[in-house]
C-alpha cells in the first residue's frame, strides 16, 4: 500500500487531508504519465525522433531556399528551442524541478508571503476550514437537540427556512467556493502537467505554438486559482469567526439572525469565487506567452509583410535618385525638335528616363530580393552592369 493510497483512505477525515490526498495523487499521476510518453520505454520516443528529424531537414531545407541563414540571430533561438524542448520532453527531473514545482509550489510560497503563515499557505488554509466546519457542526448538533428537547421538531423548525436549514445552506455554500475550487484546480494542473510533454515537443513548429501557447497559459490560469482562493478565502474566514461564535443562543438553539449572516457570507464568498475565474481566465488570456504565437523570428513574418510593404512603395511617385547615383538622360529622338521648340514639363518628365546605376533597391524589394537568396548566391557577382531604358 502506497503513501497515495494511505492518504487517500483519510480523505473523509477533513478538508486538509483530502488535498493532501489530492496533492499525492496529482503528483504519482504527472510522473507515471510522463514515464509513459517519454520515458525510455514511452510510446512517444518514436514519434520524437521523427519530429525532430523534419525539424532538422526543414531547417536544411530553409537555407538551401533562402528562407533562413547561418548566423548567430538566426541559429541561436533555434538551438535553445531545441535544447529546451529535449531537456523537459525527455529528463523528467528537469521537467519536475522547473515546470511542477513553479506551477504548484510558486503560488503556495507567494500566498504565505501574502497570509503571513509559517508553512505552506494551502494547508494552513484548509486547517482552518477543518475548524470551521467542525464548530458549524457542533452548533448544528447542539440546536437540533435542543430542539427535540423542547419538543419543537416540526416541519417549520427542520425545513429549509429554519435556522438549522439556512446554516447547513450556508456550509454548503462555503464549502463549495473553498475546498471545491481548490480540489478542481488542483486534478485541472495535475491534468495539464501530465500532458505537458506533448504540447512541449509541439513548440518546435511554427504551426503548433499556439498549442504550446494556450497549454501555458492553462497551466498558468489553473495555477494562480488557488492563490486567489486562499487570499480571498482567509479575509471570508476573518469575518466568519465572530458570527460562529454567536451562533449558539441563549437558550442553546440556532441564532437566526447570525445563520443568515453565516449564509451571506458564504454567498459572497462563492460569488467571489466565480468573479477569481473570470478574472484569472482575462488575465491569462492577454499574454503572449513569450512570442511563442507569433512565430519564432523575422524570418517566418516576412512573408506576410513584404506584399503590405509593397502595395504603398508602388502607389507612391518614384523619388528622384541622388546625383551620386544619377545616369544620363536619354530622350526620344523623333521629339527632340519638338521638345526644344516648346518644351514642357509634363511631356519632357513622361519621355525621361533616369536610369541608376549601383543604386540600392527600396527597403521592401530589397527584403523581398533578399528572400530569393540561397546558399548559391553567394557566388553571384556583386556588381551588375547599368540598364537602359528607352521609352
Amino acid at each position: 500500500m502506497s503513501a497515495c493510497d494511505q492518504l487517500a483512505a483519510q480523505a473523509s477525515a477533513g478538508v486538509a487531508p483530502a488535498l493532501r490526498a489530492v496533492d499525492c495523487l496529482a503528483a504519482e499521476t504527472t510522473a507515471s504519465a510522463f514515464a509513459r510518453l517519454f520515458g525510455p520505454a514511452g510510446g512517444l520516443v518514436p514519434a520524437l525522433t521523427i519530429l525532430l528529424t523534419l525539424y532538422i531537414a526543414l531547417f536544411a531545407l530553409a537555407l538551401l531556399t533562402g528562407r533562413s541563414r547561418l548566423g548567430v540571430a538566426a541559429l541561436t533561438p533555434r538551438l535553445l528551442s531545441l535544447g529546451l524542448v529535449l531537456t523537459f520532453a525527455t529528463s523528467w527531473i528537469a521537467y519536475q524541478q522547473v515546470v511542477w514545482t513553479l506551477a504548484t509550489a510558486a503560488p503556495d510560497q507567494i500566498a504565505s508571503l501574502l497570509t503571513g503563515g509559517q508553512g505552506p499557505a494551502t494547508r494552513l488554509f484548509a486547517d482552518r476550514i477543518d475548524l470551521v466546519f467542525s464548530a458549524i457542526a457542533d452548533v448544528a448538533q447542539d440546536g437540533g437537540a435542543g430542539g427535540a428537547a423542547g419538543g419543537t421538531t416540526t416541519a417549520a423548525a427542520t425545513g429549509m427556512g429554519s435556522p438549522a436549514g439556512v446554516l447547513w445552506l450556508g456550509a454548503l455554500l462555503l464549502l463549495l467556493g473553498t475546498v471545491g475550487v481548490l480540489v478542481t484546480a488542483r486534478i485541472a494542473l495535475a491534468v495539464l502537467l501530465a500532458v505537458g510533454p506533448v504540447f512541449v515537443v509541439l513548440a518546435l513548429f511554427s504551426g503548433t505554438r499556439g498549442l504550446t501557447a494556450g497549454w501555458l497559459r492553462g497551466v498558468v490560469m489553473t495555477a494562480l486559482v488557488p492563490l486567489f482562493v486562499v487570499v480571498g478565502g482567509g479575509i471570508a474566514l476573518e469575518l466568519l469567526v465572530p458570527i460562529i461564535a454567536s451562533l449558539r443562543g441563549l437558550d442553546g438553539e440556532i441564532s437566526g439572525r447570525a445563520a443568515m449572516a453565516l449564509f451571506l457570507v458564504a454567498a459572497v464568498h462563492a460569488a467571489l469565487m466565480v468573479l477569481i475565474g473570470k478574472v484569472t481566465a482575462t488575465t491569462v488570456s492577454a499574454w503572449t506567452v513569450f512570442a511563442l504565437d507569433r512565430g519564432s523570428n523575422a524570418d517566418s513574418r516576412a512573408p506576410s509583410l513584404v506584399p503590405a510593404a509593397i502595395a504603398p512603395a508602388m502607389a507612391a511617385p518614384a523619388p528622384i535618385a541622388p546625383l551620386a547615383h544619377r545616369a544620363a538622360i536619354f530622350t526620344s529622338p523623333v521629339l527632340t525638335d519638338s521638345l526644344a521648340a516648346s518644351p514642357q514639363p509634363a511631356l519632357l518628365s513622361r519621355h525621361t528616363v533616369i536610369a541608376p546605376t549601383a543604386s540600392p533597391l527600396p527597403a521592401p524589394f530589397g527584403a523581398a530580393t533578399r528572400r530569393a537568396r540561397g546558399i548559391g548566391s553567394r557566388f553571384q557577382s556583386a556588381t551588375r552592369p547599368p540598364r537602359m531604358m528607352f521609352r
